[in-house]
């Protein structure tokens, strides 16, 4: 199906979608737990008439992504920033069921003004756990001088009389035995406030639909919370909601020789794909195999005029040609919302396969698109 579309283009394809949210639902099912969708690492709302039959709603980190659950969404809409802004909290109130805060001045600054202007609002507050396995320490939360969250030595006892919930993120794309460590460290830190809450957000980074992943276990711990505690337990999963769940198409445009064969696609590594440059991670490339494991073997590039536009090595069975097309793997969670259009490098099309195996185009992006964002 892939060999005639018009490339670059990311497809997002519904019944692997479905697939995993009929995951999330199980969970629910079962701890009567909810699950948000965090719009940081999927926000593709073409999507979200499938995503809000299962999902209560979205967690935002400011005004433009409130803006867009309350009114894509159309469900619960839990608002977290690392600082909010004078000119912002007003609208962002207006719009949010949950308003978490990251620090206690900023709780002190805000929250009674955000309740004024909301009465239904439920205020918490972002706590720093001071540990996490994260694997990488770039990418943890609770790691030395971290900004996000407050530590128990700063925890002000004071906002207890309108904070409602606490909110913690320590994982990063890590599975049910890492919450149980993490779970432990929450309860020796801030367990004489869990009772006085109405509810705990356990974050995001649950690696929930990957495969392996221990559902049975995450299952036990949130239940056990709920009952210890009497509190509702939310969870905010971004890449487990759209893992593996599509791909992007680029198409070869030229091949040079430099020592060995250079393919050089029509995305960018750095515009579409950045986290393989800022991680790095690598992707996997459909029928690739690391580099002299097949009879071929090129380096994958981009097509912008960064020296460091690259994805890496990867061998083929067949010898590419100029025109082929490169199907590359789970490139849907983060990759869509970062995107930019550095260099002018077109932004690639958004496409949906359908549970009938039709190919819908939702959007294709122009000139304008580029134009628009520079002045």
């Amino acid at each position: 199906m892939y060999k005639n579309i018009k490339t670059p283009m990311w497809i997002i394809e519904e019944k692997l979608l479905r697939n995993n949210l009929e995951i999330m639902e199980y969970i629910k099912q079962k701890t009567n737990c909810k699950i948000l969708l965090a719009l940081k690492g999927y926000a593709i709302y073409s999507t979200f008439d499938i995503i809000k039959e299962y999902l209560d709603g979205c967690c935002a980190s400011g005004l433009n992504e409130a803006l867009l659950a309350s009114q894509e969404f159309g469900k619960e809409v839990h608002t977290y920033s690392p600082a909010f802004k004078d000119d912002e909290i007003e609208e962002i109130a207006q719009i949010s069921n949950h308003l978490v805060f990251n620090s206690i001045s900023q709780f002190k600054k805000y929250s009674q003004k955000a309740k004024n202007i909301n009465p239904d609002i439920s205020i918490g507050v972002r706590v720093n756990l001071e540990y996490s396995s994260s694997p990488v320490e770039k990418y943890n939360p609770c790691g030395l001088h971290s900004r996000l969250g407050v530590k128990i030595e700063n925890f002000d006892e004071s906002i207890l009389d309108i904070c409602e919930g606490l909110h913690f993120h320590a994982l990063c794309e890590q599975g049910a035995e890492a919450l149980e460590s993490v779970l432990i460290e929450f309860e020796n830190r801030f367990e004489k406030y869990l009772s006085q809450m109405k509810w705990i957000n356990f974050g995001g980074g649950h690696h929930i639909t990957k495969k392996g992943y221990n559902i049975k276990l995450l299952i036990s711990l949130i239940k056990r919370f709920k009952t210890k505690y009497n509190v509702e337990i939310y969870l905010e999963p971004a890449e487990a909601i759209g893992w593996e769940v599509g791909v992007l198409v680029a198409s070869v445009v030229d091949i040079v020789h430099n020592g060995m064969d250079i393919a050089i696609l029509d995305i960018s590594a750095e515009a579409h794909m950045p986290d393989t440059i800022i991680m790095p991670y690598r992707a996997d490339i459909r029928d690739a195999r690391e580099a002299y494991n097949l009879d071929f073997t090129y380096k994958i590039t981009g097509n912008s005029c960064l020296a460091g536009d690259v994805m890496g090595d990867y061998s083929f069975k067949n010898r590419l040609k100029i025109g082929d097309k490169i199907i590359i793997e789970d490139q849907i969670h983060y990759t869509i919302v970062k995107a930019t259009t550095f260099n002018g490098v077109a932004l690639p099309s958004i496409s949906i396969l359908r549970s009938d195996e039709t190919l819908q185009k939702i959007r294709e992006f122009e000139y304008i698109d580029f134009k628009n964002r520079l002045s």
